[in-house]
Formats: C-alpha cells, structure tokens, sequence
C-alpha cells in the first residue's frame, strides 16, 4: 500500500455531503476481536458455532448459549478501538451527513465516538426477552456474572417486564435482519455521495448488498480491505491495506486535499 491513499479516494471523502462507511469483520479482527466462528477456544473448542449461534440450541440448552456469550462479551470488553474506529468518528465529525453501518456485534464503534452506529446483525450488547415484544434487557454496570476463563454454563435473565428468558441480542442463523436497521442502511446507501467499504468480505447476504445500492444508486464506492473481494468490480477505488492504517491515512490526506486545494 502507498503512504498515502489515492488522490482521488481523499478527494471523493473531502467533497461528499452523505457519506456511508459500511465495515464488516476485519475493522474488528484488527483491535483483536475475533470472529464467531474463532472464538471456540478453552472449553468451547469442543462446539461448533453454528450449533450455538440458533433460537434452536438457545431454547435446547439456553444456560450453554448465554455462557458461551457471556465469554464473548467479556473478550470484546478487553479489546480496544483501533486507529480505523476512530478515523470513522472523525468522518462523521467532519461530515455531519455520514451513517456507520456494522456487520459487527461489538461496540467498538461506539467507543471510538460514532453517535448512532445501525448493527445489521445486532449486539452482543442489546439483549432482549424472547418473547415477541422482544423487551430490551437492562443489565447492571458490571453486565451481570462474569464467566470463568474458560466460559461455561451461566442462566440467562428474565425479563423484568414479562418473565420470559433474556436471550443475546444478535441475529442468528435462520432469523432475519432487523427490519428498522436494515431500511434505515438501505436508505442511507440509496443516497449517499460515497460509501467506504471497510474490512468486509462482500460475501454475507443481505447485508452484502449494503455497497452494491450505492453503486447502483451513482455513489463512489471506495474499499479498504488488505485483499480482493468480490466488492472490487464495483469500486470506483480499492485501497489494500488495514483499516487502522488506511483510514487515518485517508482522513488526513482528504482535508490535506482542502488546505491544498
């Protein structure tokens, strides 16, 4: 990668009014957080994750999954924001027109400083009642019990406002996206004047259309990602490289480009 991002990437950032940066699993991957199917490691390598990660094994052993979450978060609790994350939240402090848009479940974003990041697969911070109202839960300050090193069976909640069991706030296989998170990210992509593309495989659907719509819809889709996806054809630029070094390269050349005219 060079130094210095392409020209016309930093040109294409400075002019924008609607930006949307859409970020998938490797933004994540480079602050340490691993990916679902990664994180199977002590007592948990014994699992397969997609027999975790289904309303099926939760209503089979509910005290299993939640454990199994419960490490999760406390992993994601100890990760950082990278370089990347916060040369998002200074987009979106220089562009007031700018909407994150995650593929991840973790809050790496909103540590980093972005005001209203839309999860496309939900939170392994917003967790809900089963039952169809789907109550968000409130947990204490601590989130509750921590799980031992090497996870283990921990019961869920109830929901204080029905009793039902509290379950991870995330999208599992077999369910569908949030029908409000995913308008609000296809909206937003239908109108924007460019959409980074950040660490993202380009290969899970729906959410994988998310830059396909911007590109459809006359936006420059710019791409950061360290290989080749599938993404690339519809992008009017490809950065290689890491997010936590690419994007605040990015930043700082687009508002050099306005000092410099």
């Amino acid at each position: 990668m060079d130094e210095v991002p392409p020209r016309r990437a930093a040109q294409l950032l400075r002019d924008a009014r609607r930006v949307v940066v859409f970020t998938g699993a490797g933004i994540s991957a480079e602050s340490g957080v691993p990916t679902f199917r990664d994180d199977l490691t002590g007592l948990w390598a014994r699992f397969d994750a997609r027999r975790l990660a289904t309303a099926t094994a939760f209503h089979a052993d509910p005290d299993l999954v939640w454990g199994w979450y419960e490490w999760r978060r406390t992993r994601v609790r100890q990760a950082e924001p990278n370089p990347g994350h916060r040369a998002i939240a200074t987009i979106e402090a220089r562009i007031p027109g700018t909407t994150v848009v995650t593929q991840n479940v973790d809050d790496l974003h909103e540590r980093a400083g972005s005001r209203a990041a839309i999860h496309l697969h939900g939170s392994l911070f917003a967790p809900r009642c089963v039952a169809a109202a789907g109550h968000p839960f409130r947990s204490t300050p601590d989130g509750g019990p921590a799980p031992s090193p090497d996870g283990g069976r921990i019961p869920p909640p109830r929901c204080a406002s029905c009793g039902a069991l509290v379950r991870p706030g995330v999208v599992w296989f077999g369910e569908a996206l949030p029908e409000a998170a995913l308008t609000a990210a296809v909206e937003a992509a239908a109108a924007c004047d460019v959409l980074l593309a950040v660490g993202t495989s380009g290969l899970v659907y729906p959410a994988a259309e998310i830059p396909r719509i911007a590109a459809g819809s006359g936006a420059a889709v710019v791409q950061v990602n360290p290989e080749p996806t599938p993404l690339d054809r519809v992008c009017a630029v490809n950065l290689r490289g890491a997010a936590a070094e690419v994007l605040p390269s990015l930043v700082g050349a687009a508002w050099e480009v306005a000092r410099n005219g």
